[in-house]
């Protein structure tokens, strides 16, 4: 699962290929945007009225029954799937058999459970979508746990007898050799079957601080009332999204003060809930003989821990140039005393009759901002333009947020979002169409079982291409107020997903060692260590931004620290997607060519070694300061700009 690195997001984990894997499903919008599609929803008529924006999920399945027909086919075949246990050692041909079947049933489960999401989203207020999502979440546990035998008896048969079965069988090796040798990779780690299975019953368990977070935060948390211009107001999430960005700087404190209040009262509550998470997370890295949670968390993608702590460290010497932003900022905005948390949130630079853009507008601006990808990659994006892949505008119903939805191998990638005609929706349209292409790329050259690609990976197409539509609205803009508008956007994307999200990452990194030293954790130590980090970040000792404490609350705010270091991987991504963007228009065809091949490689490989193979190492500080360059380009510009009459 991937979200948009902007704001909060929706989860969605799927098990993909032959192991599992958190793959690029949903790309969250912001929350006040997701409010506005509330809002005009109820002036829709409904998707019927605009058969042209809604996807076409007959090329999944032609109707709801022949869904429901291969759903009891599926359900059959999983049934069935026993009767191979025990007979992957005996020969070359049996192992192949026995994957190849497993694998197919997989590849059809996939298929039926994104149909009946994607049916779902079309309308959450239909009973019998939302029964269908349930039915396909079962069929997919119950595949779990008619293959959790695969892994120790592969890891019994032994990596030279399995070695010997891969040599001699060519199939067996093309499509299965990169998921054998990493399954043996897990040896050391893997627990016997009544213990891992003992493990997998916990399953639930171990998810409930994140259920309680969940339920606490979209739910129970009593959210203030608050008044602005004469209009009360309940400041719940969208509201909150919406009412920070007022250009009121009186609105923004009152806005923070009565939201991160609210918050505060619940800090106990957060604190036990939050540990609970890093304590669970510790018991199962130590249950598998693992190092600690961040090697865990690292180890199925073959993650050198050097990664994770290079772009800590990176970061952390970049600070400067996020100074250099904040003081930016601080003067766009007229501050004339102390910069405050709540001062992030405004543009810098407003923007009165902004540009609209209609969907066939997007789709035409997103083609030409893409022209240094190549001939290959916009025929990709024209192909899917052409289908109705998308369900793009906003109509009762419809769950809101956005994502691309990838995991129908056979059949194209489907994408959920609501187009407002505005700088964000053309610039989470380029995002999602890059999740897409890099879809269809590794779905046109590789096999099913080699084509999931990871979450380290996932993001370098999409970010590629805000960046490249970044650029292209900067050289293309009309007026000087709309490149400096364009330009304050880039440089606060880079704020958002990288800055941010690297505090995210060391925050959750220090709340683990903390457990595994046997260090105590609450609410309130939880706020000071996060406190800590925002006045390093934020520049308090330097005089950049004073940080208020009633504000350090916001940890217990973000559902990233649910997820088992998975927010880093934002930061890894913008990084390499600038040293990419940068790479192609001064290497021009070789550099994409290298790129490109990252994406066609889908799962293949381990992440890391993908990257290097592209000619990027990402546990070394060139990806970091390449983004930390491209971050000072964009306020040269500006500076630049602004001393033009």
């Amino acid at each position: 699962m991937v979200c948009r690195i902007r704001t909060k997001c929706i989860k969605w984990s799927y098990f993909s290929g032959l192991r599992a894997l958190a793959v690029a499903i949903f790309i969250a919008v912001p929350l006040a945007v997701q409010a506005q599609a509330e809002k005009q929803a109820t002036q829709s008529t409904g998707s019927e009225a605009i058969p042209e924006t809604m996807w076409n999920l007959g090329d999944l399945y032609p109707t709801p029954e022949a869904w429901s027909a291969s759903y009891g086919k599926t359900k059959a075949a999983i049934e069935n799937l026993d009767r191979y246990k025990g007979s992957l050692g005996t020969s070359a041909s049996a192992m192949f058999q026995a994957l190849d079947a497993i694998s197919a049933v997989r590849k059809e489960v996939e298929r039926l459970l994104v149909y009946a999401f994607l049916k779902g989203d079309e309308d959450l207020r239909v009973a019998s979508a939302q029964e269908r999502r349930q039915q396909a979440q079962a069929l997919r546990t119950a595949l779990s746990e008619k293959t959790s035998w695969m892994t120790p008896e592969i890891i019994g048969i032994g990596a030279e007898k399995t070695s010997a079965f891969v040599a001699e069988n060519k199939a067996l090796n093309d499509r299965f050799g990169f998921y054998l040798t990493d399954t043996l990779r897990f040896a050391p780690h893997t627990l016997g079957v009544e213990a891992e299975g003992a493990l997998a019953g916990a399953g639930n368990v171990l998810a409930q601080p994140n259920a309680i977070y969940s339920q606490l935060a979209n739910s129970d948390l009593p959210f203030p009332e608050i008044t602005l211009r004469s209009e009360t107001l309940r400041l719940d999430e969208p509201a909150y999204e919406k009412y920070r960005q007022s250009a009121d700087r009186g609105e923004r404190k009152v806005v923070f003060d009565a939201f991160w209040g609210a918050w505060k009262k619940f800090e106990s509550t957060a604190g036990a809930t939050l540990t609970a998470q890093v304590m669970s997370n510790v018991f199962v890295a130590e249950t598998h003989k693992f190092d600690g949670a961040l090697a865990a968390a690292l180890f199925p993608d073959n993650m050198p821990e050097g990664v994770y702590r290079t772009l800590v460290a990176q970061t952390n010497a970049a600070l400067p140039t996020l100074y250099r932003y904040l003081k930016m900022r601080k003067a766009r905005l007229g501050i004339t005393d102390d910069l405050a948390y709540y001062d992030n949130y405004p543009p810098m630079f407003a923007l009165e009759n902004a540009p609209e853009y209609t969907v066939s507008e997007s789709e035409r601006i997103t083609l030409e901002a893409l022209a240094p990808m190549g001939k290959d990659y916009l025929a990709l994006l024209r192909k899917g333009f052409a289908g109705r892949w998308m369900n793009v505008l906003p109509h009762q119903g419809k769950q809101p947020g956005a994502y691309m939805a990838g995991i129908a191998y056979d059949v194209h990638p489907y994408l959920l979002f609501n187009h407002h005609n505005d700088y964000d929706s053309l610039s989470t349209f380029a995002h999602e169409w890059g999740h897409a292409v890099h879809t269809l790329l590794a779905d046109a050259n590789q096999p099913y079982e080699k084509w999931s690609y990871s979450t380290f990976t996932a993001e370098s197409a999409s970010i590629a291409n805000e960046m490249l539509l970044n650029d292209y609205m900067v050289k293309h803009a009309k007026t000087k107020a709309q490149k400096l508008y364009y330009l304050g956007q880039g440089v606060e994307f880079i704020r958002g997903s990288y800055f941010r999200q690297v505090m995210f990452a060391e925050f959750e990194l220090s709340i683990h060692e903390e457990v595994e030293k046997g260090a105590p954790l609450s609410g309130a130590r939880l706020t000071d260590m996060y406190c800590s980090l925002l006045k390093r970040y934020y520049g308090d000792a330097q005089g950049v931004m004073k940080i208020d404490p009633a504000y350090c609350i916001e940890w217990a705010f973000v559902p990233h620290f649910y997820y088992n270091f998975y927010v880093w991987q934002y930061a890894t991504s913008s990084a390499g997607a600038a040293e990419f963007t940068d790479a192609i228009f001064k290497g021009g065809a070789s550099a994409r060519g290298r790129f490109l091949d990252l994406l066609r490689a889908g799962g293949s490989a381990y992440p890391y070694d993908l990257y290097k193979r592209a000619g990027l190492d990402m546990a070394t500080p060139a990806p970091y300061q390449a983004l930390a360059a491209r971050m000072n380009r964009l306020m040269d510009e500006i500076e630049a700009l602004e001393k033009k009459k």
